[in-house]
């Protein structure tokens, strides 16, 4: 060793054999020549050559130089950097290097030779991979540990590898890479800030988006050496999470960032860190747990990620943030569940009731971030999501936000189409969503137009794709319309009717281009183009491109051929979607990509083009019925039953037939429907005769094989089948057969003659079919009907009653348990009824005598003869009847004019009948006849009186109907402006006198100024008024204090010479006034114009006399509190659960019974229709199933008590006294209309009426109601006792006038499967009546207009709060919304004889 070390000190450097001195006199080429040999020296050496290593110490020393570190030249100082790494591999572990300086000078020499790998492709690449290779093997920089430049040295290293690395590198030079690195960091004492920066830098999404092999390497590097990189990691996020120090590092601000990257290479290495991150998550600073927020949502919905499982504490943190203050955080959460859900199931319990939050969440964009998240999630794997994140997206339907529903319909529609459509996931799945086709087209009751077209295009891409071939497309949507509930099917229904309607506007619209311009032309068009604007998004903007359209069609004779071609009946599917590519392409520009005017032509075209049905689609349609009834159709795989199949098959041709009657013309369609009438199915041979009733025109001449066994079967139907269908049969002869009156004679002459009230069930159907030949060819009988109407149906029919009844304490029963008697009588009731419609003219005054009975069915209680035989339901029938009776003949104008101020009084209170059923069909048939615009306005006034019913539903019911009525007329009024002479049949402000003398006449009303009675009347009051003061358009308000005004300097027109009607009269102007003053602001405005007073109601006003007393008590101020009319929205709050007055039942219980609410009302269903409902031209089932309630849930314990106890009061002073005029009354009325019609003579009225009831105190606790002790008395049973049960809305029919016939049959058949609904009872029972619960339920009379007495607050409290289907009807409520508001057709179907409802009048008259 001494040798050597004398060997370095001489100086003398020994090169290997060949090779000549290197140094600066030399070439380069020869310097690299000589250096190559070297290179080769040392490369051959090894450690154990010791001799070696002796002799070629100085040069070692000397290759060290700075002649070589500084050397100009790349490939010499490659070279040198080759040696000098092997001479570190020879003299280890000691190099023959002392100076840390020098040192230092080698390996930052070395490590910018490095930079050489850069360029794979280099001719020295291998000698760089060599330098790589050996440095990395031998861990040459762990030398440089001892230096105090070692992390200078070490991190410039670092950067150069990660510089250098490329996708040009293959996996050695990594690997080496990552050894190099690796023991630097494992072998060495500790990490500095700045090297960990050099490696976590890659790591930052900028710059690993720029070098991907660079963020490899440092993923490799941290998994190689996590456990001892880990506390430097930690130390580094410890400095800037929580002592905030940001300066420590450039990477401060990517620490979010950088957490997640190094979570995702290895989770160890964030063990200390994770906590912090829940610190964070309360953060004062917004942005702060917003970025927290994102980081935590990438790190738990990873795809592998177990973070949740592991750290739960941080996981319910996080859960926490979805409820955070600052809305971008909760976006995030919300955003993130999708991928939670998708990656994690797991969690989709925990992520639920957040979700729920969320999806009421005041701001919109997390509304509808919910919902994207929830639907994304279920397109992935419908298992992913449960049954409650589904219905958040339900909820959302009904969003007050356009985006959020929209983005949830979208939702639905697409989940349905992938499972149920395509069943992707198979049955199971198809049947958990199978509600989302019910839903999407319950949407469509909805008021918004947007909605309504979004589920039109719903209805053709996704539950009936419209691009299927024409058998799978019909297949589709047959086994659709079989498995839709009844609300879907008229949602349905009604869009096919509205796009029919739609196509007529337009078809009309090019009629009248094509005509010849006149000087009325351009306002002709104006109006038509108004029309089709209201039918289009947007009508502000819209209008002025349908303008736009019109003129284009004016000119261009080819887009106006093409939209004929549209429009026309026999258009095919094919050919429209021809058409419309046609027009949008001719209307389309490449310069302008978005063009409005173009947008709102393709929505024109999507709703008028006929893309589902034509002549080929309606013959596959029947095929597949024909399938369904020979058995060889898939029903049972569709889960349809065969039945079901064939029923919902007719109902959807039956439906098509009215909007599509063309595509029906072929021989064997019809062939098809023949076969169908001889069925035995009911519903299926009703469903075939309206379908040939609406497209058999032109059968009699096209097809007369046809036709010759058709009208057999007809008149077969007509003289023995059943009543439905016996009607059916005579509207087909009057629709299709020119020689219709021999036909109707041939029918007419035998039943004629064959009626016989021995056999009351034989007696049903020739009574209907008689009634309908009376509307429908009055002229022609016109002999025999008078004389049927008086010596049949009045004195054999209706005034003997030849069956007892049976005792029951029920007020209703279902169909199959009403006796034939009775239906017989209604059907006669009918048949008068139809004679006088069919006549139209009250020439021979047989309108009044019809009044008149009808009158005195009503004040009898509905038994006529009173001879006490009839049962409790057959007279709740009989009176439903005649108070529908008198509605019917009240939209004739001519009998309108007859029918007194007594009579409309006596009809009104119907609506508060003891029976539940025939207050509720009751008021949908007054509703639907209001909507029509054929009732006057003074029926409006009605509803007031429904103000005090006991059931919740009914109330919010007659409020949907005031609401929808209200609204509508406004709108009429918009629409026609030309219609100010009529304003005062329209403007529903007029309703207000009307109310008023209603109420002043009221039974109820006797004490003038009764504080309890005040209250019911202020209630009433306020019950129309905070709708028709919702809005004060042209200044309302003032116009209604105005005519209150007016009101108060008049006499009532009824009684105008009693001073206690009057008083009355005053009294209730001043309830009125103090309502407005209350409830007001603007109500001392000059009033708009000046109100017309009904004549008939009130006298002329005295310009002698000025009426400004205050009639009202003192105690009544308190009860008027200030306060703005309060407008119901129909989409409930957001961020709370949508709730409904009533509740969607079950699909075997529904009921329609609510009214195409405004968007200002709050809509209520207490039940839906059991049957398949059609649009307002459609037939419908007619019977429902209501759910029991308890008093506690139908009965409101506050009112009425004290008035109840009042009433008591009255009763007990009264119970001695005789109850006076009642059997006279009800006698006389009897011979009253044997008279009236077997003379043919007028007799007085006054013989139905009894004495003054305002002259005397009344007689009973509840109107019509004698004492007790009389009661007791009577032989027969009290007929004021009513239970209450609910009934199911029957069927609609085509045209207005068959649509009041189609409700009258239904009153016929009633309901079926019903359960009583309990009121409020008495104190007192009727004789014989057991105190049971069974009573309890079954015999349910109210003590005044069905209001509790107080004797029920007991009751009422032990009841023990809500029945579960109350419950269940909040919970519910929601449904409720999209079957809420519904067409005023759609209404019109329910309002048959379906819900039986009324008040039980005084035996005497009221004035």
């Amino acid at each position: 060793m001494a040798h050597s070390k004398n060997r370095a000190t001489d100086g003398k450097i020994t090169y290997p054999p060949g090779v000549k001195e290197i140094s600066d006199k030399i070439s380069k080429e020869e310097m690299v020549r000589r250096l190559k040999m070297v290179v080769k020296t040392f490369m051959d050496m090894d450690q154990d050559s010791e001799e070696e290593k002796e002799l070629y110490l100085n040069l070692a020393l000397h290759l060290a130089s700075d002649f070589f570190l500084k050397h100009p030249d790349k490939d010499v100082r490659l070279l040198v950097a080759c040696c000098l790494a092997d001479i570190f591999r020879i003299y280890a572990p000691e190099a023959p290097y002392t100076s840390p300086d020098k040192l230092k000078d080698i390996f930052m020499f070395i490590t910018r030779q490095l930079k050489g790998l850069e360029d794979t492709k280099s001719a020295q690449f291998n000698r760089y991979f060599y330098l790589l290779e050996n440095i990395a093997w031998v861990k040459s920089y762990n030398i440089c540990f001892e230096l105090e430049d070692s992390n200078e040295i070490f991190t410039q290293l670092y950067r150069t590898l990660f510089q250098v690395i490329n996708n040009g590198h293959n996996q050695k030079v990594h690997m080496h890479m990552v050894d190099l690195m690796s023991s630097i960091v494992c072998e060495g004492d500790s990490v500095s800030q700045e090297l960990l920066d050099t490696v976590l830098v890659n790591l930052v999404p900028a710059h690993k988006n720029l070098n991907k092999q660079a963020y490899d390497l440092a993923k490799a590097l941290l998994k190689r050496t996590a456990q001892a990189i880990e506390p430097y990691i930690t130390n580094f996020f410890n400095q800037v999470l929580m002592l905030g120090k940001t300066s420590v590092s450039d990477l401060s601000e990517h620490v979010f960032d950088l957490i997640l990257e190094l979570y995702n290479i290895d989770s160890h290495l964030l063990l200390s860190v994770l906590p912090q991150l829940e610190f964070k998550l309360k953060s004062n600073d917004n942005d702060e747990r917003l970025q927290v927020v994102k980081l935590l949502a990438k790190m738990f919905g990873a795809k592998d990620s177990e973070l949740a499982s592991q750290n739960k504490p941080l996981w319910q943190c996080y859960l926490g943030r979805f409820n955070d203050i600052h809305v971008p955080v909760r976006l995030e959460c919300v955003k993130f569940a999708s991928h939670c859900l998708m990656n994690h199931p797991d969690l989709a319990k925990d992520l639920t009731e957040f979700l729920k939050v969320r999806s009421h969440d005041p701001e919109e964009a997390i509304r509808h971030d919910v919902i994207v998240s929830i639907v994304t999630a279920s397109k992935k794997d419908l298992s992913l999501v449960n049954d409650h994140l589904l219905n958040f997206v339900r909820e959302r339907t009904l969003d007050k936000r356009w985006r959020v529903r929209k983005e949830a319909m979208m939702g639905l529609a697409q989940i349905y189409k992938k499972y149920a459509l395509q069943a992707e996931a198979g049955k199971e799945a198809a049947k958990q969503i199978s509600w989302i086709k019910d839903k999407l087209l319950h949407i469509y009751y909805q008021n918004s137009i947007d909605d309504r077209l979004l589920v039109e295009r719903i209805f053709a891409q996704y539950l009936v794709p419209h691009n299927l071939e024409t058998t799978e497309r019909m297949k589709c949507l047959y086994y659709l319309y079989a498995t839709l509930d009844g609300n879907a099917v008229k949602a349905l229904n009604e869009m096919w009717k509205c796009q029919n309607m739609l196509r007529h506007h337009v078809k009309d619209l090019l009629d009248l281009i094509k005509q010849p311009k006149s000087d009325s032309y351009n306002k002709t068009v104006f109006s038509k183009v108004m029309v089709i604007t209201r039918n289009l998004p947007d009508p502000g903007k819209t209008q002025d491109f349908v303008k736009k359209l019109a003129q284009v069609l004016e000119e261009d004779e080819k887009i106006r051929k093409q939209l004929e071609t549209l429009v026309s009946p026999s258009c095919s599917c094919k050919q429209a979607e021809v058409c419309v590519k046609e027009v949008t392409k001719k209307l389309g520009s490449p310069k302008q990509p978005s063009n409005p005017f173009l947008e709102m032509v393709k929505f024109l075209l999507e709703r008028i083009a006929p893309v589902h049905i034509d002549t080929e689609s309606i013959s596959a349609l029947i095929k597949q019925v024909n399938k369904s009834i020979e058995g060889t159709a898939d029903d049972e795989d569709e889960g349809v039953p065969t039945e079901q199949a064939i029923r919902a098959g007719l109902e959807l041709l039956k439906v098509l037939s009215f909007t599509h009657p063309v595509s029906f013309h072929s021989a064997e369609t019809f062939e098809s429907l023949l076969g169908c009438l001889k069925m035995d199915d009911e519903k299926v041979a009703e469903a075939a005769l309206q379908i040939f009733k609406n497209t058999g025109n032109k059968l009699e001449e096209s097809f007369p094989h046809i036709k010759s066994v058709l009208l057999t079967v007809l008149q077969h139907k007509a003289k023995k089948g059943p009543p439905r269908q016996a009607k059916y049969a005579i509207h087909c002869i009057h629709a299709m057969f020119s020689n219709r009156d021999t036909h109707f004679a041939q029918i007419f002459e035998p039943l004629h003659k064959s009626l016989d009230t021995d056999n009351m069930e034989q007696l049903i159907t020739p009574l209907t079919t008689l009634g309908h030949l009376a509307m429908l060819a009055p002229e022609q009988f016109a002999a025999p009907l008078k004389s049927l109407v008086a010596n049949f149906i009045v004195k054999d029919l209706l005034m003997n009653d030849r069956i007892p009844g049976k005792k029951t304490t029920k007020l209703w029963v279902p169909d199959d348990e009403v006796s034939p008697e009775t239906l017989a009588k209604i059907q006669g009731l009918k048949l008068m009824v139809r004679w006088l419609l069919g006549v139209k003219n009250n020439q021979s005054k047989s309108g009044n005598s019809t009044l008149r009975m009808l009158t005195a069915i009503l004040s009898s209680d509905g038994d006529l003869t009173e001879q006490g035989k009839m049962g409790k339901p057959d007279m709740s029938r009989l009176r439903l009847a005649a108070g529908c009776a008198i509605l019917r003949l009240a939209q004739e104008p001519c009998y309108h004019e007859i029918i007194t101020l007594e009579q409309y009084q006596l009809c009104a209170l119907v609506i508060n009948d003891e029976c539940y059923q025939v207050r509720q069909a009751f008021a949908q048939k007054l509703h639907k006849g209001l909507c029509r615009l054929r009732l006057p306005l003074e029926y409006l006034a009605v509803f007031t009186l429904c103000a005090k019913d006991p059931v919740k539903e009914r109330r919010a019911h007659a409020r949907q109907c005031l609401v929808k009525n209200i609204n509508l007329r406004r709108e009429y009024l918009k629409q026609h402006a030309a219609v100010s002479e009529k304003l005062i049949s329209l403007l529903p402000e007029y309703v207000v006198p009307y109310a008023i003398h209603l109420l002043v006449h009221d039974p109820d009303y006797v004490k003038v100024q009764d504080i309890e009675q005040l209250k019911d009347i202020k209630e009433a009051l306020w019950f129309v008024l905070e709708i028709l003061m919702a809005k004060n358009e042209n200044n309302s308000h003032a116009f209604i204090r105005k005519m209150v005004e007016n009101i108060k300097q008049t006499k009532d027109g009824q009684c105008p010479d009693d001073p206690k009607i009057n008083e009355k009269l005053y009294t209730v102007c001043d309830v009125a006034m103090n309502i407005v003053i209350s409830k007001s602001t603007t109500y001392s405005l000059e009033s708009p114009k000046d109100p017309v007073l009904p004549a008939r109601y009130f006298t002329q006003p005295d310009k002698n006399f000025s009426n400004t007393k205050n009639y009202l008590p003192p105690e009544m101020k308190s009860f008027f509190t200030p306060g703005k009319p309060k407008a119901a929205n129909v989409l409930g709050a957001v961020n709370k659960p949508l709730s409904a007055t009533g509740k969607l039942q079950t699909k075997l219980s529904r009921m329609e019974t609510i009214s195409n609410a405004s968007s200002n009302s709050n809509p209520s269903s207490p039940g839906r229709s059991k049957g398949r409902l059609d649009s307002a031209d459609v037939d419908h089932s007619e019977n429902e199933d209501i759910s029991m309630k308890s008093p506690s849930e139908t009965e409101k314990p506050s009112r009425g008590r004290k008035r109840g106890a009042a009433a008591n009061q009255d009763d007990k002073g009264q119970e001695s006294k005789p109850k006076r005029g009642r059997k006279k009354a009800a006698n006389t009325s009897t011979d009253d209309a044997e008279d009236q019609w077997g003379e043919d003579s007028s007799i007085a009225e006054a013989s139905i009426e009894a004495e003054d009831e305002q002259n005397s105190p009344p007689k009973r606790g509840r109107r019509g109601r004698p004492p007790k002790s009389a009661a007791s008395k009577d032989e027969t049973p009290s007929k004021g006792r009513r239970g209450r049960r609910k009934t199911a809305p029957p069927a609609d029919e085509e045209n207005e006038e068959e649509q009041e016939e189609e409700e009258d049959d239904e009153d016929d058949a009633g309901s079926e499967n019903m359960e009583v609904k309990p009121k409020g009872r008495r104190g007192r029972k009727p004789r014989g009546e057991a105190d049971t619960a069974s009573d309890s339920v079954e015999s349910t009379p109210q003590k005044r207009r069905g209001r509790p007495p107080k004797s029920q607050t007991a009751a009422r409290k032990a009841s023990g709060g809500r029945s579960r289907a109350a419950a269940n009807q909040e919970e519910e409520s929601e449904e409720d919304m999209d079957t809420a508001q519904q067409s005023e057709e759609e209404e019109d179907e329910s309002v048959d004889s379906s819900t039986k409802v009324r008040r039980k009048v005084g035996r005497r008259d009221r004035r």
